[in-house]
């Protein structure tokens, strides 16, 4: 179980994924050689990766959440192709496990039966599919997400950490250049991969390493993702609520539910349930609190549906096997 002392480290990699272990022990008041050891305690259990991905926008890949019906006989094998694809993010099974819910990234201009059907092995386990786009996300580029583990950062140290970052470059984010592939590639498997260790995957200087990541970030091309494994970190409990809101209550009702540390996501989506949200909570009695407080709480919701996830496939860039996040590549 996570200490204060590994709250904080969670919590300074999330404001600064590449903050140093330095800066880290001072936020988290330990030394800079215990908040190294801590931070790889955590990445070698499996509970934690920090990875450096190409924004997604910069291919005009828009995203799909599809829920696939299947045979929960079957379903197994069809689950971990797709987890296997690297177009296929934030996959897992729900509904006792007859239901596989993904993101699809895939540009908007495709025919809809074939953001799927594409990477859908034929298989006489489906017995239905439904795909809807995600039409605005309410997480802000560079937010927390998940701090359901225990946010204990002060507002002025979470701002002194977040005032770091590299402002943003107005416009869409620029595509990288073919030379970037040895830095990315890098920082795919690791987010936290040194400039002295990139220096020597590309043979640059230290000082064009830190130029082109400030410019990578600064353009958004290059973003960052803390993955968590929250079942490590004593929550055992993931569910998707699928909520019916009407268009002028959209705005403040996804921005709320954005607000609460038990929610790592919040999409507006097509379709007839308009708004997904993702809920980490410790164990149903957790969830219900939760169901009834927070979420009853919020005006402007006029039905509701819940998915609760029995098995996690894979994370934006990690696949989850025998308990622990791993690379894509290596499974």
């Amino acid at each position: 179980m996570l200490d204060d002392v590994d709250r904080k480290i969670l919590r300074a990699l999330q404001c600064a994924p590449r903050l140093p272990f330095r800066r880290i022990g001072e936020v988290a008041g330990v030394s800079e050689q215990t908040a190294a050891r801590r931070y790889q305690a955590l990445r070698r259990s499996g509970a934690l990766r920090v990875v450096g991905l190409v924004n997604r926008r910069v291919y005009g890949a828009a995203e799909w959440v599809a829920r696939i019906r299947c045979r929960p006989d079957r379903v197994a094998p069809l689950a971990e192709a797709l987890a296997r694809r690297p177009d296929i993010s934030w996959a897992h099974l729900a509904s006792g496990g007859s239901e596989i819910i993904c993101v699809i990234r895939a540009p908007l201009d495709m025919p809809r039966q074939d953001v799927l059907l594409r990477q859908l092995p034929r298989s006489a386990s489906v017995l239905d599919v439904s795909i809807d786009l995600i039409i605005h996300n309410y997480d802000a580029p560079g937010t927390a997400g998940w701090t359901g583990y225990g946010d204990n950062l002060d507002p002025e140290q979470v701002r002194r950490l977040t005032s770091e970052r590299p402002p943003l470059t107005p416009g869409p984010p620029l595509p990288p250049a073919d030379e970037d592939a040895p830095l990315l590639d890098a920082l795919a498997q690791d987010g936290r991969t040194t400039h002295t260790r990139l220096a020597e995957l590309t043979g640059w200087s230290l000082s064009r390493v830190a130029r082109r990541l400030e410019s990578l970030e600064s353009s958004g091309t290059l973003e960052y993702e803390v993955e968590l494994l929250p079942e490590r970190l004593g929550h055992w409990l993931h569910a998707v609520l699928w909520l019916r809101v009407a268009p002028a209550h959209l705005e403040r009702v996804g921005a709320e539910a954005a607000r609460h540390d038990e929610v790592p996501f919040v999409g507006a989506i097509s379709g007839e349930h308009n708004l997904m949200v993702t809920v980490i909570a410790r164990d149903p009695e957790d969830f219900y609190r939760f169901l009834t407080t927070r979420i009853a709480a919020t005006p402007g919701i006029d039905g509701y549906g819940v998915s609760i996830s029995v098995h996690h496939l894979k994370k934006a860039a990690s696949l989850i096997s025998r308990g622990r996040l791993v690379p894509a590549s290596s499974v």
